[in-house]
């Protein structure tokens, strides 16, 4: 009885002592956010680059803009039939 008494008490100081310490998940906590951002990103320094973007010209880029808006406008399509062929039976009278 003594035995067990003693290796108890061991092994609850030893989980005290191991519930203090920092654990992997704590010191990796945040890595696959930064990870999968940084992943993403083409060309990280470009936000220290203040020269003007060159590309599309004033009428071409608004002619862009107004086809992309253009889009959205169209009619939602009309909802498909949702009747269910063969259901000839009622539902709400039980009998």
């Amino acid at each position: 009885m003594r035995i067990f008494s003693i290796l108890a008490a061991w092994i609850a100081v030893v989980m005290f002592f191991g519930g203090c310490a920092s654990s992997r998940v704590e010191m990796d906590f945040g890595m696959s956010y930064n990870l999968s951002k940084y992943n993403q990103i083409l060309y990280p320094e470009a936000e220290k680059n203040l020269k003007p973007v060159e590309g599309l010209d004033g009428k071409a880029a608004n002619a862009a803009v107004e086809k992309y808006r253009k889009e959205f406008e169209k009619p939602a399509p009309a909802p498909a039939n949702t009747f269910l062929k063969g259901s000839g039976t009622s539902m709400g009278s039980g009998d």
